[in-house]
């Protein structure tokens, strides 16, 4: 084997200072470690982890290294999959009754969604009961006054029968002549004069010049006033009590804003039963979000592990210097 020349022996002597000037440099950054508290990553600690366990399985655990598989054994066991949870139907249950996942969940805020349920739901019952009886004393006044100097049965109306009632002073006369045929009524002033004028303006050329009475046009426009005239069963008139005309207008008028109102309870129920289900969904995930740790619940090790032993484990873990 040749000796090392002059120029050999300078490389391995600076081989040689630069490995040591290295080590050093890793015991320092070893030992100021253990000074301060070192930063923990999710990567260092499954380093960490993996190594334990190595020298878990392979030696008996020692000092710091037997609190580390301790500590890390009893965290383990306790971020075991979880189990479906009992309060999956929590949401559920509010949106059938508002509150009642809530209640479920052991939060007194249930308590709120109840008592607003139970306030809407009274509101709602107040207003159609409003809505019913104004509905009922305007019917009466109609039937009692406007329809009572008309013979005959008098049935009841649809809600656009009441609502002319409402505008107009009188129905008018379905046929005015006796006779053969049907002749409309020529008040317009009147619902059914009012229809005929319609009826005349749309299909005739001249709506004060009838056309033949055999004549297409005169057909259709007396089809349009037989199709939307007021029947003489359903005759009515204020003429002889326009007082009562007004004080109709406003039970009609009140009624229709007590519906009206209903509609608007029966909105803030389904808004109460969304809300409550919303709420009840949200917690029930945070509940289980903070009962499994959530996607980097295996990460924490817990507060069983000291920061002295973390830097034991890691100055242990370090790959030794290649000789």
């Amino acid at each position: 084997m040749p000796r090392p020349t002059g120029c050999r022996i300078v490389i391995l002597a600076l081989f040689v200072a630069l490995r040591g000037a290295a080590a050093q440099a890793r015991d320092a950054a070893a030992d100021s470690a253990l000074d301060t508290p070192p930063i923990v990553t999710p990567r260092m600690v499954a380093r960490l982890l993996s190594a334990a366990d190595a020298r878990v399985d392979t030696q008996p655990a020692r000092g710091p290294s037997r609190k580390l598989a301790a500590g890390i054994s009893a965290r383990g066991a306790s971020r075991a999959p979880a189990k479906p949870h009992s309060d999956w139907w929590a949401p559920a249950a509010s949106a059938v009754i508002p509150g009642a996942g809530q209640a479920r969940l052991k939060q007194d805020r249930f308590v709120a969604y109840l008592a607003v349920e139970g306030f809407l739901w009274a509101r709602y019952a107040v207003d159609h009961r409003t809505g019913v009886e104004e509905r009922n004393r305007y019917r009466g006044l109609a039937l009692q006054v406007s329809r009572a100097g008309f013979p005959g049965p008098k049935p009841q109306g649809d809600f656009e029968y009441y609502e002319r009632m409402e505008h107009w002073i009188a129905s008018g006369v379905y046929d005015a002549d006796p006779g053969p045929g049907i002749t409309p009524e020529s008040d317009t002033t009147t619902f059914n004069g009012a229809m005929w004028l319609l009826a005349r303006k749309t299909y005739w050329p001249a709506p004060d010049t009838p056309p033949p009475s055999g004549s297409d046009a005169y057909a259709a426009a007396l089809l349009f006033y037989q199709r939307y005239a007021v029947q003489p069963q359903f005759q009515w008139s204020w003429r002889a009590s326009p007082l009562h005309q007004d004080v109709y207008r406003r039970h009609i008028r009140a009624s229709n804003e007590a519906f009206r109102r209903t509609i608007t309870d029966l909105g803030a129920v389904i808004a109460n039963h969304v809300l409550s289900t919303v709420d009840a969904y949200v917690s029930l995930r945070l509940r289980l979000h903070e009962t499994t740790g959530g996607p980097d619940a295996g990460v924490d090790i817990g507060t069983s592990v000291s920061f002295e032993t973390l830097g034991s484990i890691a100055r242990r873990a370090r790959p030794a210097p290649r000789e």
